[in-house]
């Protein structure tokens, strides 16, 4: 249980027997103080020169001006609906009914639920891949080129914004927010990257197929290895996209002596460069391309600004995503 703070004129009384040269355990038998209350006031009052309460900085708030308004806003949504059903609707109620429930305030994961995500032949596939590169040293990993493709909206990150509006203003010019038909268009983007940080990144003009998959890799990938510094028996990961997967690939592969990882369907969550994806779009959709040269522009200079480092942790934490899965779900 917290303590009561003791007065300013108390802490005051201490510091002057302190001053007066009596020592710790006398002042604490004298004022009725715990020695250990005694000496943390008195070595206050040495560093800072006051036994007044100073200002306390405190945990930044997680919740912005906006969020703790929208949480306002919910609540009271939800004490007029148990005024209406004649149900206590006092906060504390309604702090306990969601304490009682088990719940917590978190950050909802977006995940992708695909049916075949969950076939037991999937399933099986990802648990077999963790079971025989779990104990893989960290060495293996940062030999692994790391790629994918993805795509990237003109007016990506879908984000709910909110305006303050009077009723029946709601189709007034000030507080609508312009929207553009399919994004206003896109681009599909192939990278890679590796411990040591980003490799190449390519744009994917016209449709993917087995032709340009194999252009892209021929100008890209061993360029990619040399810049990155990666050793003579490196591997390269790709996921299971019909034309990583068709017959002239792998032929193409197999030529050009490229060792593939084999990789378990369904399993972007244990692809790293998912991460740096995340990254890449939140930085491109802050300064708010306005048509696609511009995107490509701004995909290229954000994808190269980031650091070597955030590959590296990737690298160095890719034993705990394989740990996570012999465990159950993954939370990448």
């Amino acid at each position: 249980m917290k303590s009561k703070e003791l007065s300013v004129d108390l802490r005051d009384r201490i510091v002057s027997r302190h001053k007066s040269g009596e020592g710790y355990r006398k002042i604490s038998a004298a004022l009725k103080v715990p020695m250990s209350t005694v000496a943390s006031i008195i070595c206050k009052w040495k560093k800072f020169e006051t036994t007044r309460t100073l200002p306390r900085a405190g945990r930044p708030s997680k919740l912005s001006d906006w969020g703790r308004r929208a949480l306002v806003r919910e609540v009271s949504k939800l004490q007029r609906s148990s005024v209406e059903r004649g149900e206590p609707s006092r906060r504390t109620t309604i702090s306990a009914a969601i304490d009682q429930s088990g719940l917590y305030g978190r950050v909802a994961r977006r995940k992708a639920l695909l049916k075949s995500h969950f076939s037991p032949k999937n399933i099986a596939a990802r648990l077999q891949f963790a079971k025989d590169h779990v104990d893989k040293p960290e060495g293996y990993w940062k030999n692994v080129l790391w790629t994918d493709e993805t795509k990237i909206e003109l007016f990506g990150l879908n984000e709910k914004r909110y305006v303050w509006r009077k009723e029946n203003t709601a189709f007034q010019h000030k507080n609508l927010i312009p929207s553009v038909k399919h994004g206003g268009g896109s681009i599909m983007v192939w990278a890679c990257c590796a411990a040591s940080g980003p490799g190449r990144l390519a744009f994917i003009d016209g449709t993917m197929n087995s032709e340009l998959y194999q252009r892209i890799l021929k100008e890209n990938v061993r360029t990619s290895v040399h810049e990155l510094n990666l050793k003579r028996r490196w591997v390269m990961q790709q996921d299971n996209d019909p034309q990583h997967t068709s017959r002239s690939t792998k032929e193409w592969l197999k030529k050009n002596k490229v060792n593939v990882l084999e990789w378990p369907s369904q399993s972007p969550d244990l692809n790293p460069i998912e991460m740096l994806w995340k990254d890449l779009k939140r930085a491109v959709h802050v300064r708010k391309p306005t048509n696609i040269p511009e995107l490509k522009l701004f995909c290229t200079e954000e994808w190269a600004k980031i650091p070597p480092s955030r590959c590296s942790e990737m690298s160095r934490s890719y034993r705990k995503r394989l740990v996570v899965v012999i465990g159950g779900h993954s939370r990448y």
